[in-house]
């Protein structure tokens, strides 16, 4: 016992050395386990490869999820154990095959956020300059997979996502909700220190009277992107970034407030687009573009079929096309999967209706 100390605090050190000896046991448990998956992954990959198959099953994958999800009592959050996983599962892929994925740079966007919540980390991401360039790099097939943002919680749909669906013969994989909430970043947790915070334009605007409120003598310092903000927060102690929630992490910086907005917004959609097509989960959904004649009740009976099968319209929306033979596009989310009987029925009864129709995928 040292010098000054009593027998409650020997045994509280002993106590507190059995705890971490056990810690560090079942760590050393886990990271076996980890390397045993891994290895049964490599072994899938090579089978998929003999057999053809792509490396990424976006239904398998959300099995998994949903599984341990149901299995988990506690006291693990539900996201982190999502958090936790999807690395586990980015982790196994990248062993498979070496994998691309496109997404709207520049980084610490929403998009960026929601590619690296979606794949992990274990994937190479490669920032394009536009939602075309992304259909292009996975077209071409210079990425296996891009995600696109398809609707924004501040501005409605992102209007030319849903125009390139119209060109392009890629399907949809996924979808990612992402939460529109910043989080303001710094090398150290404390706000005594930030002398100055730099952020996009439209960040600052969202979070001005917290700004205000917590940090009012700060200097704000707009600039063209969240990334250039990480980068001066990374390069300089007093200086502060707001970014998406989440890219702490991805940058290696601390989180020193989180959910800094005036005003929640609901999650942004993102769609992971590439050339596989997933396979039925048991939960899943469809989304279809259609185009109608310019006549009354047209929608009424192109969406007839739906109604009649009991088929849970799960979103409609519309969008002028340039085509000039049509005035609208329509797009549609219903709940199944394309492969179900009941689906096949109501789109074939849908196509009458129509003078043009596509699916664009089902997806988990």
């Amino acid at each position: 016992m040292d010098e000054g100390g009593t027998p409650q605090d020997c045994t509280m050190t002993t106590d507190i050395c059995e705890i971490r000896q056990g810690i560090d046991d079942i760590d050393n448990t886990i990271l076996e386990l980890i390397n045993r998956r891994l290895n049964l992954a490599k072994r899938i990959g090579e089978l998929k490869k003999t057999s053809g198959n792509r490396v990424v099953d976006s239904t398998r994958e959300s099995e998994i999820l949903r599984r341990l999800t149901a299995l988990n009592k506690g006291p693990l959050n539900p996201n982190v154990l999502h958090h936790i996983f999807i690395d586990i599962i980015a982790a196994a892929r990248s062993i498979q095959a070496s994998q691309r994925v496109a997404y709207l740079g520049p980084e610490a966007t929403f998009t960026h956020l929601a590619a690296t919540s979606h794949f992990g980390y274990s994937v190479t991401y490669v920032p394009q300059p536009s939602i075309r360039e992304i259909f292009s790099e996975v077209e071409k097939g210079a990425c296996e997979y891009g995600v696109v943002p398809v609707e924004n919680s501040v501005e409605g749909s992102v209007r030319h996502t849903l125009d390139l669906f119209f060109e392009s013969e890629l399907s949809i994989c996924a979808e990612r909700y992402q939460p529109v909430s910043y989080d303001l970043l710094a090398q150290e947790i404390g706000l005594s220190g930030v002398a100055s915070v730099f952020a996009h334009s439209q960040a600052l605007n969202q979070c001005r009277a917290w700004l205000n409120q917590y940090l009012p003598k700060a200097e704000l310092k707009e600039c063209s992107s969240s990334a250039f903000a990480v980068e001066q927060a990374l390069a300089h102690k007093d200086v502060a970034a707001i970014a998406g929630c989440g890219a702490a992490a991805l940058f290696k910086l601390e989180a020193a407030a989180s959910k800094i907005e005036d005003f929640s917004r609901p999650p942004t959609r993102f769609l992971v687009i590439g050339k596989e097509r997933a396979r039925p989960s048991g939960k899943d959904k469809t989304s279809l573009m259609f185009a109608l004649a310019h006549v009354p009740g047209a929608l009424a009976g192109a969406l007839t079929p739906i109604t009649d099968a009991s088929i849970n319209l799960l979103k409609i929306e519309s969008r002028p096309t340039r085509h000039e033979s049509w005035s609208h596009f329509f797009f549609i989310d219903l709940e199944g999967h394309q492969e179900e009987e009941r689906i096949q029925r109501a789109v074939e009864m849908i196509r009458p209706h129509t003078l043009y129709l596509k699916t664009l995928g089902s997806y988990p």
